[in-house]
């Protein structure tokens, strides 16, 4: 992975200065960007052989992640946020939390075999995929390997039954107990936020900048 670490730490200043003014953008700026999404035509169609945008295989982005997990027999729903900057080359990833979800600065690396997290509470752990290691770390759930599809506009290779716009832009898709659906500014082609919802009440609500 050391030629993703070198690109990222070259790129690890620019991603923060963004980090920066995304948080003062996110917190000021969020209610406009829905509005402009809940204006956009919302005519739906099947998308299974509509011509989808190609997946991203380089990005770099930052936003704000925030999860909820559901009542059990010791607590009631539970939630937490982080901000965060992403940067992936491929199929390898490293994303950086502040504020993350209880367990203080966090660092997550993928480089497509193994799953790595570094954080002031935890330690290093590792796993063979992202969303063990982040159930593990705090135990939260996200559908982390799909992230890379919906944050490029389009259905992971796994997903089911999903829908397009009347801008043939996809608003929603199904990856096994996870739903997702797609909110865009303007005539943007990559969404500004992606909410996905778990059937067993787990949620994750993540806003982008591109």
């Amino acid at each position: 992975m050391s030629l993703f670490k070198s690109s990222y730490k070259h790129n690890k200043l620019a991603l923060f200065t963004a980090m920066t003014a995304a948080m003062v953008i996110t917190s000021g700026c969020q209610s406009l960007k829905t509005g402009n999404a809940a204006n956009q035509p919302m005519t739906t169609v099947q998308g299974q052989n509509a011509e989808q945008p190609k997946k991203l295989e380089n990005f770099n982005i930052t936003g704000k992640i925030g999860v909820t997990t559901p009542a059990n027999d010791s607590t009631g729903t539970q939630g937490g946020s982080a901000f965060y900057a992403w940067g992936q080359e491929n199929d390898r990833f490293a994303i950086e939390l502040i504020g993350a979800l209880g367990i203080g600065k966090t660092n997550i690396e993928y480089n497509g075999q193994t799953a790595t997290l570094v954080s002031e509470k935890t330690g290093t752990l590792t796993a063979d995929d992202p969303e063990t290691l982040l159930q593990k770390a705090t135990g939260w759930q996200a559908p982390i390997s799909q992230l890379p599809y919906w944050i490029s506009g389009r259905p992971a290779p796994s997903d089911s039954a999903p829908q397009l716009d009347s801008q043939n832009r996809l608003i929603s898709s199904v990856n096994g107990e996870w739903r997702a659906s797609f909110t865009y500014k303007g005539s943007d082609k990559l969404p500004n936020k992606i909410t996905a919802v778990q059937s067993q009440g787990n949620k994750v609500v993540m806003t982008i900048n591109h």
